[in-house]
């Protein structure tokens, strides 16, 4: 669980601000969606044939051509 104590001095905003990089962080948000629904094993390797079939058609920086 993620938590952060108010720093003395520290005004709110502030401290909300710290809590929301925290979160981001630890990647809870990420994780909520994951788990908002229910998904078998064999939708999730669909989604992720699906993930690399995109990511493999995705064009590709040609490295020879004097890139950084």
């Amino acid at each position: 669980m993620t938590f952060v104590k108010r720093r003395p001095g520290e005004s709110t905003d502030q401290l909300i601000k710290r809590f929301r990089k925290r979160v981001t962080k630890d990647r809870i948000k990420s994780e909520m969606k994951k788990r908002r629904y229910f998904v078998t094993k064999g939708e999730k390797d669909r989604i992720e044939r699906r993930k690399a079939v995109r990511k493999m058609s995705k064009p590709r920086r040609d490295k020879s051509k004097g890139g950084r």
